[in-house]
């Protein structure tokens, strides 16, 4: 109620005249000025205290939610500001890319948890981080010997007449040895990363509180950047689909808005760092969404406006070449999706050794990366016939003539049966596309050379023996 509602009707009369009227009309101004005033503070001084009776009963309640969060709160609020401050672009850019590379870097645990895989496969410190104890599953997992000496030679070779710094790791997941270049330390993953998500939702699955037939909703707000072909199913009364579809999109085509609703119905990137230190999947990390992830790459920092089609192109080309520079080189620095090889590579021998989800989840999981339609030319390239390979591709932007995050990471699977667990992973190449794809396929090569039998020295047929470590 106003405060005036509280004045009596008053009756206009000729008022008083000369200096006893202006007496007279002052004080009745000052009177009803400190009314008003008075029942204004009144008035605020109630809705103050009702505000904090509110306050003080969620405090409680907040507080016990806030403390069980705490850990996942923790690591998000240090990898949102260290990779929010890339707003405030150059010069703070290379300050920020520190602060979020040393956060995420938390995630990383010391490489001294790894075997010693000899001085070809030098160890890296990159973190003093500990991580919770791993699932029974992880570890019961047999951590591989160093593999054989000539295949260890001959992935030096390549990589050295490559000429730029690349990560290759080889794990053989019947005879348990790996080998490799640079394989303790972090490179951009890029769409690699989708094999964690799809973890994520499939252990979700496993546990019952998810299914591949539960049906989703995509809607304009769920749009990405780069590649989603399934954003252009989304009306404006959005479009239904389900979790089983998503999954598929996601791995077979490496559909961004596809992988992005899958990480937000698991609980967002949180929930998927979680699962990686359940499984003790060390080495491996994850930071954002596709969309905000790329944003930060580009110097960009997300927002819905950059959503519709060609807003993101043409945001980020309006942006100073020495801005996108800065936050593309301390990206490479410190890549905020960052994994090692070596990491990538044992995780895939445990998937493929059922260690990571249930029999059907795990055989479901492995038939769709074996139907990935990208980088048909890459290790899938360098196969014979009679070998097949389940993988997953990651593909960065390009910037100046140099492409990054340039992987392909999977399972190459013999005629006889073995498999071998691959991580090829190149954080920023300038070299021709025809000279990535050879390389990549030199690698799949020494793998069958590998595999290939030894001559028989009497002469006779080949042995049906692999050649493996001694």
């Amino acid at each position: 109620m106003s405060p005036k509602a509280h004045r009596p009707v008053q009756v206009v009369r000729p008022g008083p005249k000369g200096v006893s009227g202006r007496v007279s009309r002052a004080m009745a101004t000052l009177f009803w000025t400190l009314a008003d005033s008075i029942w204004t503070m009144v008035a605020g001084m109630q809705h103050a205290f009702a505000g904090a009776r509110l306050w003080l009963g969620g405090l409680l309640p907040g507080l016990v939610r806030k403390l069980r969060s705490l850990p996942d709160d923790t690591a998000d609020f240090a990898i949102r500001l260290g990779l929010g401050i890339f707003a405030i672009r150059w010069p703070l850019v290379t300050l920020a890319s520190l602060a979020g590379a040393t956060a995420i870097a938390g995630q990383w645990p010391s490489t001294t948890t790894f075997p010693d895989l000899g001085p070809a496969l030098t160890i890296r410190k990159t973190s003093t981080h500990s991580f919770p104890p791993a699932s029974a599953a992880a570890r019961h997992y047999e951590m591989p010997r160093p593999g054989p000496a000539a295949l260890q030679a001959e992935l030096e070779s390549l990589t050295r007449d490559f000429g730029e710094t690349v990560g290759v790791s080889i794990v053989d997941t019947s005879a348990n040895w790996i080998v490799g270049v640079n394989g303790d330390r972090p490179f951009p993953q890029q769409s690699v990363s989708k094999l964690w998500v799809a973890l994520t939702t499939l252990e979700a699955i496993d546990r019952g509180v998810s299914s591949l037939e539960q049906t989703v909703i995509l809607t304009e707000a769920d749009r990405s950047v780069f590649n989603q072909p399934i954003s252009y199913q989304i009306k404006p009364e959005g479009f239904p689909t389900t979790v089983g579809d998503l999954l598929k999109r996601a791995l077979i085509g490496s559909d961004n808005a596809a992988n992005d609703k899958l990480m937000g119905l698991a609980g967002g990137p949180a929930a998927v760092r979680l699962l990686l230190r359940e499984k003790g999947l060390e080495g491996i990390s994850l930071a954002e969404d596709e969309r905000h992830l790329q944003a930060h790459i580009a110097g960009l920092t997300w927002s819905p406006d950059l959503a519709p089609y060609g807003a993101f192109n043409t945001a980020r080309s309006r942006l100073p070449q020495d801005v996108r520079q800065a936050a593309l080189d301390a990206y490479i620095d410190h890549p905020y999706d960052g994994a090692r090889p070596n990491a990538i590579a044992l995780a895939l021998a445990q998937l493929k050794a059922g260690k990571l989800l249930s029999e059907t989840s795990t055989n479901w999981m492995l038939d769709v990366m074996a139907k990935a339609t990208t980088g048909p030319s890459r290790l899938k390239g360098g196969l014979p016939a009679g070998w097949h390979i389940a993988h997953k591709t990651g593909t960065g932007q390009d910037f100046r003539g140099a492409s990054v995050g340039i992987n392909d990471v999977g399972l190459i699977t013999a005629p006889d049966g073995r498999t071998y667990a691959v991580a090829v992973l190149l954080p920023k190449t300038r070299r021709p596309v025809s000279e990535r794809l050879a390389f990549m396929q030199a690698v799949t090569r020494a793998i069958v050379a590998q595999w290939e039998p030894m001559p028989d020295p009497a002469g006779q047929s080949g042995s049906n023996e692999p050649r493996s470590a001694d």
